[in-house]
């Protein structure tokens, strides 16, 4: 959108709303004056007269005699004599009570809101309300939502320590921890307790999914001074110039990697790509190289290189057919 296009939407917005406003204030304020209206609603005298002269062609569908906004004027002054229904309170359509009640029931689901109890409040307000408009209970699941995190977030709302079994994707390590939790969060469609990890002594991110064993300890979750959760603006992974540096030659049907991960470069070379992206440890970009198709050249580092292939060789010769016994006279037995 050009900024001129913009800046029309943004008058046409503003205008809308001075309109739905603009006849219950008249509505209380039958016969006050042109002047003392538009001081009140912050306009200039001409763009009230003009948006006066856009309120009569206003009014309900059939936009005839009796169904438009009609006025009566008496010098400078003005009076609404026909509001076309719009003195009545709004209504929500069933599809928009039930849109309202979805939304709010998925916020009051997010890890990280920071005041749900306001948002069920809201929640039970609308949900009553709305009366029969939503014909049955609505259940909101929200992506990555599950027992574990359910209790996670309670254990967090508690503000007791935990000593969890969590698996390490980027190591294949499975470790024990003593976490005090610092909050949950949504990024990216996944759920994450960060917390202040004792075995690291640092501030860490915990993603629920990877979490295999939960225990609620007695000890309330004691979090140092020095603790300072992650700026997670630009997600959960973000790129140093201290991690290792990898790049890959891929073809068309891998080019989702440049939109998936944060890359430093990609360069066209011929019907190939070659992207360059930093990862949290060669462990971890083996098995990504392994995990993807055959469009796939590992072209630096070396070393890197050389653990994708003799990974590939070994599951290869996992594969491959076993020989067949032979009798004790020395004869191939078949089958």
């Amino acid at each position: 959108m050009t900024r001129p296009a913009a800046r029309a939407g943004r008058a046409s917005a503003d205008r809308l709303a001075r309109l739905l406003n603009l006849v219950p204030y008249l509505l209380a304020r039958p016969g006050i004056e042109i002047a003392e209206a538009a001081g009140d609603l912050g306009v200039t005298e001409r763009q009230l007269r003009e948006d006066l002269e856009l309120l009569w062609v206003c009014g309900l569908p059939g936009y005839g005699p009796g169904d438009l906004i009609d006025m009566a004027f008496d010098g400078d002054r003005v009076t609404i004599t026909y509001d076309a229904g719009i003195d009545r309170p709004l209504r929500l359509t069933p599809d928009e009570a039930l849109a309202l009640v979805v939304a709010l029931r998925m916020l009051a689901e997010t890890p990280g809101v920071a005041n749900r109890e306001a948002v069920e409040r809201a929640l039970a307000k609308i949900e009553n309300a709305a009366g029969d408009l939503v014909a049955a209970p609505v259940e909101v699941r929200l992506p990555g939502d599950s027992a574990r995190v359910r209790e996670l977030r309670a254990a967090v709302e508690r503000g007791r320590a935990l000593r969890i079994t969590y698996y390490t994707a980027a190591r294949d390590e499975t470790s024990e921890r003593t976490i005090d939790p610092l909050r949950m969060l949504m990024v990216g469609g996944r759920a994450y307790v960060e917390a202040w990890c004792r075995r690291a002594e640092a501030v860490r991110l915990f993603r629920a999914d990877r979490i295999d064993a939960v225990t609620e300890l007695d000890e309330r979750a004691v979090v140092p001074p020095q603790a300072r959760p992650h700026d997670l603006s630009d997600g959960v992974f973000r790129p140093s110039p201290d991690l290792p540096l990898i790049t890959l030659r891929i073809g068309r049907g891998e080019r989702w990697i440049t939109e998936y991960y944060p890359c430093e470069r990609v360069e066209a070379d011929g019907e190939q790509w070659l992207v360059s992206l930093r990862v949290t440890d060669l462990g971890w970009a083996r098995r990504f190289v392994l995990g993807l198709g055959p469009d796939v050249a590992v072209v630096a580092p070396a070393e890197l290189a050389e653990q994708v292939r003799a990974q590939a060789a070994a599951a290869l010769d996992a594969y491959a057919t076993p020989a067949r016994p032979a009798d004790p006279a020395g004869a191939t037995v078949t089958q």
